[in-house]
């Protein structure tokens, strides 16, 4: 028995305990193959937990800059996105993390099975190195997509639900994996983009927006008194609850005139705003500043 076992300990000793048996070797290989892959089983589990814990710490954490600041309800609407955010980039690496653990755990207990069954794992292991560079020419663009979406998980140009432009689509995100970016755009129409694709991306959902309002007046229109009453309409928006602790990062403000013509001028508003909320901020500007405009007399310039 101990010939048939080689310098094999593990067998050695589950043999040890069946001396008379013909067919000890064979029950302590299927023994010794048994606790390889429940070890295996065990260490996968183990490091998905670490990696369970670790993700839920980065996803649920507090930004040391948002440790100091005083709460109010502004900074809170940011750090409330800014926490989302996070917490989406953190479970979509955790995943991938998950899946190449237990392609590594899993392989390498493979490979240490079909060593105790004496089977040769160099020519496969050889093999396997040339099937796999004869697949690296043959599937680059899909190495390429991988590559780049892995890249683009770790520097977090962008997450599920914020709206960007990737040159050949503009939408919001609705999936991103290693391969693909799946967007939605305005009309419902849903494009499936190669990440190795992308050159460029623009983000609109990242940090804060800016909403611009342009007004023309007539050319004749006294410039103080537009000015004094779109400042005025800024700072209502300013204090309004419902904006300032919302939708507004910071007070709108009110530029001279942006451009001048023979029969008209033109003043601009801008507003700060959280991302992807210019839209709102800039209909609700409209607004006050047409219903503004008709208080005071002061025409729109066509």
């Amino acid at each position: 028995m101990a010939q048939t076992c080689g310098n094999d300990w593990i067998c050695s000793g589950f043999t040890a305990f069946l001396p008379n048996a013909a067919w000890a070797p064979l029950i302590a290989t299927v023994i010794t193959v048994v606790v390889i892959l429940v070890i295996a089983y065990a260490v996968r589990n183990i490091v998905h937990r670490v990696i369970t814990r670790v993700v839920n710490r980065a996803a649920h954490g507090t930004p040391i800059a948002a440790r100091w600041r005083k709460g109010n309800a502004v900074t809170d609407g940011i750090d409330a996105l800014l926490h989302e955010r996070r917490k989406q980039r953190a479970e979509t690496m955790g995943s991938v993390l998950k899946h190449v653990a237990s392609i590594v755990v899993l392989g390498t207990a493979i490979l240490t099975v079909l060593d105790r069954l004496t089977i040769p794992i160099a020519p496969l292991l050889t093999s396997v190195g040339i099937v796999g560079v004869a697949l690296g020419f043959g599937a680059q663009e899909l190495v390429k997509d991988f590559i780049a979406g892995m890249f683009m998980l770790l520097e977090d140009q962008y997450g599920v639900g914020d709206v960007v432009d990737v040159g050949t689509a503009v939408g919001t995100v609705e999936a991103v994996t290693l391969r693909i970016t799946r967007l939605r755009d305005a009309d419902g129409r849903v494009w499936y983009v190669r990440n190795g694709t992308i050159t460029r991306v623009g983000n609109e959902s990242q940090g804060w927006s800016r909403a611009y309002l342009d007004v023309p007046v007539a050319y004749t229109a006294d410039i103080a008194a537009v000015r004094d009453l779109l400042n005025k309409v800024a700072d209502e928006l300013w204090e309004d609850p419902d904006f300032r602790e919302s939708v507004i990062v910071d007070r709108p403000d009110v530029f001279g005139v942006e451009q001048l013509s023979d029969s008209s001028m033109v003043f601009r508003i801008t507003a700060k705003t959280l991302p992807a909320r210019q839209a709102d901020v800039a209909r609700e500007l409209r607004l006050r500043v047409k219903l503004a405009l008709d208080s005071a007399g002061i025409p729109l310039a066509a």
